[in-house]
């Protein structure tokens, strides 16, 4: 009896792993807005659905370091679906509190960027697999607004 449970958690095993799942691609962030209570920064996530029908979104995970600090994390939950056969563009807004930003913006020195790191996870419901979550890093320069920018 335990080789037939072995054989069949074997032959699931395999045809879960040669069933197709999105791809996703994480795009550089800028910043969206800025004010007085904070800045708000977006990342766009580009969700490629291989299947020809629309998969939900259960959430969408993040969090933003900067200079091995924590800058900001947060779900947001049922963001949309994934339209069928295509590529879905998603915003993710993270809110930098004004202070935090004050902080960063001495480690910014001369040259007026900061070093990011963004890590998103995108947990869609797929068909049979079930709740799937795609990992994803992005690392980068983000360029910051100048006074002259913001006025």
């Amino acid at each position: 009896m335990a080789q037939l449970m072995d054989k069949a958690k074997g032959f699931v095993a395999e045809k879960i792993s040669g069933v197709q799942k999105p791809e996703a691609d994480l795009s550089d962030m800028s910043v969206q807005h800025v004010g007085r209570d904070g800045a708000t920064l977006s990342g766009r996530l580009d969700v490629r659905n291989p299947y020809s029908h629309t998969i939900p979104i259960c959430e969408i995970s993040y969090s933003l370091k900067s200079a091995g600090r924590d800058v900001a994390s947060g779900t947001m939950p049922d963001p949309g679906s994934l339209v069928a056969s295509d590529t879905t563009s998603l915003d993710i807004p993270v809110k930098v509190p004004y202070d935090f930003l004050m902080s960063l913006v001495k480690d910014a020195g001369k040259d007026w960027d900061l070093d990011y790191e963004m890590r998103v996870g995108l947990t869609v419901d797929l068909p049979i697999v079930g709740n799937f979550t795609l990992p994803l890093t992005k690392a980068g320069e983000l360029k910051l607004p100048t006074l002259s920018d913001l006025f």
